[in-house]
């Protein structure tokens, strides 16, 4: 199974967004005449189309070349509509569709970053004054989630390898700890006791360094909606979906190992590293195989998400059955 990586990406390979969702429309429509004629159930209806050309409307910098074939990457993208539809972010609500739902109450703008600890040039940026230095890349990734579903997406954004040289971590900064917006009045789901809010994650300094380690301000050709982390978050492709941290607000360089908050609430399912790894079962299920959404048949799971040429030799002489 082949992966690009940010380097392959040819715009010029890729069906246009504009395309790709007229396609969708087109299947809709002809899913909702079987639906009329054989009442079948599980028709696709798009959403705002012209009238007088049956021609999905595409804002202002949405027409993009995005949607790749098969015979490209062996993939193809997950729909855009499953992407923002279909979260996992407690903050809003514990099931999958709860998100899209309940996260027109997070206000993206103003706001604000604090990177502290071991670095040169601790600051509280604002988010564009945080974007604003660095050359925003395009990337199609993976992403794994614990629960064995997942999803090919195209992200905008930077590598956080470029924060780091921008900060200039010392000598004592073997870590980095992220940290989600706390605040119950924008999201409601931390008005429950779910999890020990605010949410935190984190990385080894190696691991954030690495090129695939991304900050995220963007998906297909747009920004971040709320559900998917808007404005800014993680995306660590190799790694289960819960390390991709969202909303971000801080992020600290530390000396020792940050307890993350699933490791904090069940150690004995969740480890630090959350590398994808089909050997090592979730005491739950199993971890060797995976539900791609859009697909009925499972797939296996592949060693660090299938980046294992970028990533393993991180990990070189790590029990990975302990470190997990």
């Amino acid at each position: 199974m082949l992966i690009r990586g940010p380097a392959d990406v040819n715009p010029s390979e890729i069906t246009p967004y504009a395309t790709y969702l007229n396609r969708r429309h087109f299947i809709g429509r002809s899913a909702m005449a079987a639906v009329a004629a054989a009442a079948v159930p599980g028709a696709l209806v798009a959403c705002g189309t012209d009238s007088a050309s049956g021609q999905v409307q595409v804002g202002p910098g949405q027409d993009r070349d995005w949607s790749k074939t098969k015979s490209e990457i062996g993939e193809e993208l997950t729909p855009y509509e499953d992407v923002t539809g279909y979260n996992n972010f407690y903050e809003f609500g514990t099931g999958k569709g709860d998100p899209s739902r309940n996260a027109g109450t997070l206000e993206p703008r103003p706001w604000s970053i604090a990177v502290e600890g071991h670095v040169a040039n601790p600051a509280v940026y604002d988010l564009e004054d945080f974007i604003a230095p660095h050359r925003i890349e395009e990337r199609v990734y993976r992403l794994r989630c614990v629960e064995a579903w997942s999803m090919v997406i195209p992200w905008r954004g930077f590598p956080l390898a470029d924060l780091i040289r921008r900060v200039e971590p010392t000598s004592r900064a073997r870590y980095l700890e992220f940290v989600t917006l706390l605040d119950p009045r924008q999201m409601p789901g931390q008005r429950r006791r779910i999890l020990d809010w605010p949410y935190v994650e984190g990385l080894r300094l190696d691991e954030a360094m690495n090129p695939l380690t991304l900050l995220a301000t963007g998906l297909y050709g747009r920004d971040l909606p709320n559900q998917n982390g808007a404005p800014l978050r993680l995306v660590v492709p190799w790694k289960y979906g819960f390390k991709s941290i969202k909303s971000i607000v801080k992020i600290r360089f530390l000396e020792e190992q940050p307890l993350n908050t699933w490791q904090q609430m069940l150690p004995s399912e969740y480890g630090f590293f959350a590398n994808v790894n089909p050997e090592v079962d979730h005491p739950r299920w199993s971890q060797a195989r995976e539900r791609r959404l859009g697909e009925f048949r499972r797939r296996p799971t592949l060693m660090f998400n299938g980046y294992a040429d970028q990533v393993a030799s991180m990990y070189t002489g790590l029990d990975l059955t302990k470190y997990f």
